[in-house]
């Protein structure tokens, strides 16, 4: 196993453990040490671990199978919730992780406008195929890289030109509304809504992120712009693997079977796509997600903690900023001063501090990706939040006292 790890997280060797166990807010490692998790499995775990209705379900639909690559009633019930919660959502189609449904959008509108290149945003993760990826990544074949175009993101302007330059070409646009821990700025998604519109070309937003995590809606609700196409996955399986692309009818068709051979028709599927285990143990989650006061709850947190690290470094007199929105944030060791508005800003906080500040996190019960982003949930408590601010204060005096490694 490269690395002695699953993915692309790493943390310090001193600090490389085994999970064993999750409840609620908090999991348990091999030794038996107790975390509050900010990591929530990369971000699927809105509810916290083991929630005891997404056990339940999953349990049930156990019982009756657990895949039979075929149309089955829970995928049936969860599609009709996703489309009705959905601003763009006349259709949709599972896939299985949130690389997979971002490939399909793009697969999806290349069919629909018979053109190659998109256009995506410095910085953004889109997944781990070739076009997701950012460009510290080997493998990926020169031929790819000379149909993706790079904007700045919240730079409407240089997007627009970009946009306009290469309209005969572009297939998409894609975006991730909430890039990373960036915010968009009044207006920014607006401007490439409208130009998409004006010439045609399909905007995707990759709310694998953001979906059901900002609002019911997603990021369309919350920032009040509407893609043709939005790609999901984290949330939407309830800690199993299950992700989907939903927009338009005319669009999402192309992916019809009987097209083949006949039409236009756009493969899109795999073994487990659309599996009744993640669709069951989604439907409890979003059932849990529409009951009164859970958005509140969530933004509530948020904003706690955010706030909470912002007054702990401003006492300290350690220059940070901590960006975000609802539950989800990140710390960037840079003076409050300095405007952070798209990836290029980022660069210039010191990335060394912000992996020692995790780590010193973690060696005190709060278990996070070092350097990147915090994911709350709704089983975090005030308990949590506040002896979560104790150890960042413990932190921060920490590595204030030392240079950066």
């Amino acid at each position: 196993m490269p690395g002695g790890n699953l993915g692309a997280m790493t943390l310090p060797k001193d600090l490389r453990m085994v999970m064993v166990r999750g409840e609620g807010s908090k999991i348990y490692d091999a030794d038996g040490k107790e975390y509050i998790d900010y990591v929530l499995g990369s971000g699927p775990l809105i509810l916290g671990h083991s929630h005891p209705a997404v056990v339940g379900a999953v349990r049930e639909q156990l019982e009756k199978g657990s895949t039979f690559y075929a149309l089955n009633e829970p995928a049936i019930r969860f599609a009709e919730v996703l489309t009705k919660a959905a601003p763009c959502g006349e259709a949709v189609r599972f896939q299985t992780t949130g690389s997979d449904a971002v490939f399909a959008a793009l697969r999806l509108a290349r069919a629909h406008t018979g053109r190659c290149m998109v256009l995506k945003f410095e910085g953004a993760f889109h997944g781990g195929h070739d076009v997701g990826q950012i460009p510290d990544c080997d493998g990926i074949p020169d031929g790819v890289k000379k149909d993706v175009l790079i904007a700045p993101f919240n730079d409407a302007d240089a997007a627009i030109c970009l946009i306009d330059g290469c309209r005969k070409n572009l297939a998409a646009v894609l975006v991730e509304p909430l890039q990373r821990a960036l915010k968009p700025q009044p207006g920014f998604l607006e401007a490439i809504r409208s130009v998409t519109r004006t010439h045609a070309i399909p905007l995707i937003f990759d709310e694998v992120v953001t979906g059901f995590r900002l609002a019911w809606g997603g990021a369309q609700e919350r920032y009040g712009v509407v893609p043709d196409l939005a790609c999901y996955g984290k949330i939407i399986g309830g800690g199993f693997p299950l992700s989907a692309v939903m927009g338009k009818k005319e669009m999402l068709e192309l992916a019809d079977p009987v097209r083949k051979g006949r039409d236009t028709y756009c493969f899109l599927g795999g073994t487990l796509t659309g599996n009744p285990i993640a669709c069951a143990a989604g439907l409890a989650t979003l059932d849990i997600l529409q009951q009164p006061g859970a958005y509140e709850r969530l933004e509530e947190i948020g904003g706690c903690l955010r706030d909470g690290i912002r007054n702990i470094g401003r006492e300290l007199g350690v220059p940070l900023q901590v960006l975000g929105d609802g539950p989800v944030l990140q710390t960037f060791f840079i003076d409050p001063a300095v405007p952070l508005r798209n990836h290029r800003d980022t660069l210039q906080a010191d990335g060394k501090k912000a992996a020692a500040f995790g780590s010193a996190l973690v060696r005190r019960g709060i278990f996070c990706a070092p350097g990147g982003k915090m994911y709350l949930s709704l089983a975090h408590t005030d308990d949590d939040i506040e002896r979560t601010l104790e150890v960042v204060r413990e932190a921060l005096m920490t590595i204030s006292r030392s240079p950066s490694p």
